[in-house]
């Protein structure tokens, strides 16, 4: 700078002009302002998506921006599948599902199989935050819930499910998820039955398969569902919720993938986060939300994790349906599913409303 003949002062002011510039480009290339908040959910909730994105963009932490965006379901009870009144178990009962998870903190507080709480991610949000623990399940959950504040005992059945499963009942208690047993009668109650298990144990070839030849006859988009939702909030944090109340026709006590962490939801603010929707008793047993956060933190771009991850599955149990959705921490987003077309909605700043893409 001595060569324009700038002074000490006029040196003070050029470095500082310098620093403010570099900052301001920094910050650009950040790109806080532009890509957060950012909501992804599955399926076209949009009503949900948009509550859990003004959450965000008023400034709400991720974690009470997801509450937000699931409570919006459930008060909806999107597509029958969420929240009170819908998917009635094999006793004409309705359960709920859920669980919030902290990218940040790695905290996880879930409920599953609980009765007579309608609030199923507030009663998640109040497991990672007041107790030791990450999963609480049945009536005890309910209790829980109840002493933390929570309004109960509630009623979750309604009108449609009673009239669902009386329909059911009707169709002599078909379909259902029971195998290798006997019933009493059409609907129970049911026993193992001795010689066909004889028979598994003895037969060769293909008769593992069995078990999952007709699962898709059970799961659709209709029978089982869950809102699963990523937010990533404003300071860069991100976090996912779910919540479902289960399988319709379900064998009581019955808990799907919707509060297992690393089915279907998982997160890590390093790296980002999926959620995951479809048929929980299978997808649970490969975790495939944590896989696809770990395979991006090993550099797969989110479509690539997602279609791995689904393919994972495919491979084992070729009639399962299902479907993921990934994000990565800088708001690349994608999908995968199986055996169903699927759908899921996205809000950023850069929309002025959720917008819905279609994988296949």
């Amino acid at each position: 700078m001595e060569r324009f003949g700038l002074d000490s002062k006029d040196r003070l002011r050029a470095s500082a002009l310098l620093l403010i510039l570099l900052f301001q480009v920094t910050e650009r290339v950040a790109g806080a302002s532009s890509l957060y908040p950012l909501v992804v959910s599955t399926w076209p909730f949009l009503e949900a998506v948009e509550r859990a994105w003004s959450a965000a963009n008023n400034g709400y932490s991720a974690v009470d921006s997801v509450v937000e965006g699931c409570s919006a379901c459930e008060e909806l009870r999107c597509d029958g599948t969420v929240g009170p009144g819908g998917s009635p178990d094999e006793n004409g009962e309705t359960t709920i599902d859920a669980m919030v998870m902290d990218g940040v903190t790695m905290e996880v507080g879930a409920v599953a199989a609980m009765r007579y709480i309608k609030d199923g991610i507030k009663a998640a949000r109040l497991v990672m935050r007041h107790t030791g623990h990450t999963l609480l399940v049945g009536e005890k959950a309910s209790a829980f819930s109840i002493s933390m504040g929570l309004p109960g005992p509630t009623d979750l059945s309604s009108p449609e499910s009673i009239e669902k499963w009386n329909k059911w009942k009707e169709n002599n208690c078909q379909p259902n998820f029971w195998k290798n047993v006997v019933p009493a009668n059409s609907c129970g109650p049911y026993h193992s039955n001795g010689l066909l298990l004889a028979a598994e144990t003895t037969c060769l070839g293909d008769g593992p398969r069995r078990a999952v030849e007709l699962r898709s006859n059970h799961f659709g988009l209709h029978s089982h569902d869950t809102i699963s939702m990523a937010v990533i909030d404003k300071f860069g944090h991100i976090a996912v919720g779910t919540s479902t109340n289960g399988a319709t026709f379900k064998i009581p006590g019955r808990v799907g993938d919707g509060p297992i962490a690393g089915s279907s939801a998982y997160v890590d603010s390093d790296i980002g986060a999926c959620g995951a929707t479809g048929d929980g008793d299978i997808m649970m047993r490969f975790l495939p939300c944590y896989q696809v956060v770990e395979s991006m933190r090993l550099g797969m771009m989110p479509k690539d994790a997602a279609k791995d991850a689904i393919s994972r599955i495919a491979r084992k149990f070729p009639d399962f349906v299902g479907a993921i959705f990934a994000v990565n921490k800088n708001g690349t987003h994608a999908g995968a599913c199986h055996g169903w077309t699927f759908q899921y909605s996205v809000r950023s700043p850069e929309m002025h409303s959720a917008k819905v893409w279609f994988w296949l």
